[in-house]
């Protein structure tokens, strides 16, 4: 599948900064979206998985300051002493290479290491494949089997299922421990498997703990990890100065519908139809399809909420312009008081109710009906 939407990024960022750190969790294409991008193989692209690439690189100076054009090096996470040999490198005045540098951990993970390249360094997130890539008619198989290609891509729903699940046992047993978080496997798994209770509710640090027997700090230290290495999304509340009690904590999503899915054991789109958590499901999926959609960034995106009065699902600060979002699974939408109440009380500039489908007509002045096939008419 060609993701010509990542590769036009990559390409513009390079002629902005010598160095473009491409970010996503394992096994979501930067690979070979960087293959993609010249000869491979070459001799400028580093694994740094590969025992003979890291002997290439036991003197990274050395090996790197005689190299022009672009030079790719993959899995950085795994030895950030380059990245103050990358910032000699690029400064030097007759400097033609531009590095592109991959990674399965964030931009706050990564930073300590990475602060060297300050103003030297774009950041590029990578996602699993979306809505936009695979086409509506794929919808349903994008929403139950998520966007990681291999699990997209497979032969069947079992298969796919299958792929899944030792993708999340490796994960766990040996992409953590890559990353020097030395915590057992079984505690992150159980932790993570109760976040998926959770998933598109407040998270409480101290529910959490009591349940699995640690401390507060603990589970935030937890939820830290699986939203650095891309599994979780925390999202933010945003808050209006109004004589109300707003609600504080962040919301939690699972970035990937797919890897949710596996964890509640739902395997095929029957049984999700008939689960108990298909509109947590729904509105995990659709709501990260809609930030996609828009091209937000994590510092753009929002929740609100006021306690047992109103809430808006996503909202999104873009361009001076305020954007709410109310993702609903159903066939029958209608405007609600709470929705009249986001749209006075956050002055909304618009309101979309995004539903499953491909419907789209007026609720209000301000407030559209979307099907979720629509939606990238809406965004960038």
């Amino acid at each position: 599948m060609q993701r010509f939407q990542f590769v036009n990024s990559i390409k513009e960022s390079l002629k902005v900064n010598p160095v473009v750190a491409m970010l996503g969790p394992r096994q979501c294409g930067k690979t070979t979206l960087a293959r993609s991008l010249g000869d491979y193989p070459s001799p400028n692209y580093f694994d740094l998985e590969d025992p003979l690439d890291l002997a290439r690189l036991s003197n990274p100076k050395l090996a790197l300051e005689s190299l022009s054009g672009l030079v790719v090096i993959d899995e950085i996470q795994r030895s950030p002493e380059l990245f103050p040999v990358l910032r000699v490198l690029v400064d030097r005045p007759n400097n033609t290479a531009r590095f592109l540098i991959l990674g399965s951990a964030s931009r706050d993970l990564i930073q300590q290491s990475s602060e060297t390249l300050a103003g030297r360094i774009s950041y590029l997130e990578v996602t699993p494949f979306t809505l936009r890539e695979v086409g509506v008619s794929s919808l349903s198989a994008l929403w139950i089997r998520g966007g990681f290609p291999r699990s997209f891509l497979a032969a069947s729903d079992l298969e796919s299922s299958r792929w899944r699940e030792d993708y999340i046992r490796t994960y766990l047993e040996r992409d953590l421990p890559m990353l020097g978080i030395q915590i057992p496997s079984a505690s992150i798994r159980r932790f993570w498997m109760m976040l998926s209770h959770y998933h598109g509710q407040n998270f409480n640090a101290s529910e959490l703990g009591r349940s699995l027997q640690i401390s507060d700090t603990t589970a935030r230290r937890y939820l830290d990890i699986l939203t650095g290495t891309f599994m979780i999304s925390a999202l933010q509340p945003w808050f209006e100065n109004i004589g109300r009690r707003q609600v504080k904590t962040p919301k939690i999503y699972f970035r990937d519908s797919g890897i949710f899915h596996s964890l509640i054991g739902i395997s095929d789109i029957d049984s999700l139809m008939v689960h108990p958590k298909l509109g947590a499901s729904w509105e995990g999926y659709a709501l990260e399809e809609v930030r996609r959609a828009y091209n937000a960034h994590e510092e753009e995106c929002f929740f609100w909420a006021v306690h047992q009065q109103a809430e808006l699902d996503l909202l999104i600060m873009q361009g001076g312009r305020r954007l709410g979002f109310e993702i609903k699974f159903t066939d029958s939408p209608s405007m609600t008081q709470s929705m009249r109440t986001a749209i006075e009380t956050l002055r909304l500039d618009s309101l979309v109710m995004v539903v499953p489908g491909s419907a789209q007509f007026k609720l209000g002045d301000d407030v559209t009906v979307c099907g979720l096939e629509r939606i990238l008419e809406f965004g960038k």
